[in-house]
């Protein structure tokens, strides 16, 4: 039994975060219901969001072509699930089903069917993450960003041109509908976005558990000094390629869960917006801090909506909302951005935990701020934190 006091391991760590986010998002279908949409946007920015913010953060690696992995992923579970169902792995509705399941209502596709198509797209983006990422590992500051910004460039041009996945008007997907009485009782919708919360909760589960072991810790080394991680043993190269892997993984794992939530997938949706919105969520939140991303993904998907609906309520022509529905949210992103960046430069939780660190300082009462045996004059020295 762990004594109190004694740090948790970091699959607790893992899983309680998981668990966390599973009941938050499973309360919030309830308290808006009427935000399905944007709660599953939430859900799928999140899972892209996490892995990015471990190469940035936990590797220093900068990539601007995150919308780009997505869109691999999306398509090619988009492409899995299609083949799926043309091979006849469907379910065919109950006799004498009424309700969503009318009398000539079409097979669905079997259940399991969605975890094959969404490790499907993991996989194919996380192949390509590699292939980029053999080039990317030698490449710093700008040269990097320019290269993935190139590949994100090219993704949607690509999409929207190539006949076999659905050119500009994308792709309808027969992803599984929710089985009766679910489906009847809590809404389609709801059920949908139920899935894609546990799918975040045991990506962030084992991501938790990563960073803040083994793994973590040699990608750590490798961003604050790679000629002392190479000396010590450190392959510094595969440490950067395989976060970069897995930050395509989870990107890919996010396109595709976009792909079940809105049963479409459109190349429109992977533009360059969509990185630069997943790379504010991740500054804001605190580059590396896995915590800090669940934040910075609700600001991101939360700015466009209330810009909406405040020019609503403002009572706007048409043509000033026109204008402004793309425009102000990338304004105030990035007015959001910069102004993190100078004031906070960790990000807002970081801030915060600072706060509350010198304030729990403060308590113990003595002249210094870490308390007596503190102060560097012989006590302990105060041990560094590793962003969750």
């Amino acid at each position: 039994m762990r004594a109190f006091g004694q740090p948790t391991s970091p699959g607790a760590r893992g899983a309680a975060l998981g668990l966390v986010v599973l009941a938050a998002g499973v309360v919030a279908t309830y308290a808006l219901p009427g935000r399905l949409f944007a709660i599953g946007q939430v859900v799928a920015w999140l899972v892209a969001a996490a892995g990015l913010t471990i190469l940035v953060g936990q590797s220093g690696q900068l990539s601007l072509g995150q919308a780009g992995f997505m869109a691999t992923g999306a398509y090619a579970a988009a492409l899995t699930q299609n083949a799926l169902y043309a091979a006849g792995f469907t379910v065919s509705p109950p006799s004498g089903a009424s309700g969503r399941f009318g009398a000539s209502a079409a097979p669905t596709a079997a259940p399991w069917t969605l975890p094959v198509a969404l490790l499907a797209g993991a996989a194919v983006a996380a192949a390509v993450g590699a292939l980029l990422g053999l080039a990317a590992v030698r490449m710093r500051g700008a040269y990097l960003a320019g290269a993935t910004l190139a590949f994100g460039l090219i993704v949607t041009p690509v999409t929207a041109v190539v006949d076999g996945l659905g050119g500009e008007q994308g792709l309808r997907v027969h992803v599984p509908r929710a089985p009766d009485p679910l489906g009847t009782a809590v809404g389609e919708g709801r059920v949908r976005v139920w899935v894609a919360l546990v799918a975040a909760a045991l990506v962030l589960a084992v991501l938790v558990a990563a960073v803040r072991g083994r793994w973590g810790r040699t990608l750590r080394a490798a961003r604050d000094d790679e000629a002392a991680a190479a000396l010590v043993g450190i392959p510094v190269a595969r440490v950067r390629l395989a976060a970069f892997v897995v930050s395509a993984a989870t990107a890919g794992l996010g396109g595709g869960l976009y792909v079940y939530l809105t049963g479409t997938v459109l190349p429109g949706y992977f533009g360059l917006t969509t990185s630069l919105f997943l790379l504010v969520a991740v500054v804001i939140g605190g580059a590396g801090r896995l915590v800090g991303v669940i934040g910075g993904t609700l600001f991101v998907v939360a700015v466009p909506i209330v810009t909406t609906e405040v020019m609503a309520a403002v009572n706007a022509s048409p043509a000033l909302q026109a204008r402004l529905a793309g425009n102000a949210p990338l304004a105030l992103l990035g007015l959001c951005l910069v102004l993190v960046t100078l004031a906070r430069p960790g990000g807002r939780l970081a801030w915060l935990r600072r706060q509350v660190g010198v304030r729990r300082g403060a308590r113990v009462g003595s002249p210094g701020v870490h308390g007596p045996g503190r102060d560097g004059t012989g006590g302990k020295p105060p041990t560094r934190h590793v962003p969750e």
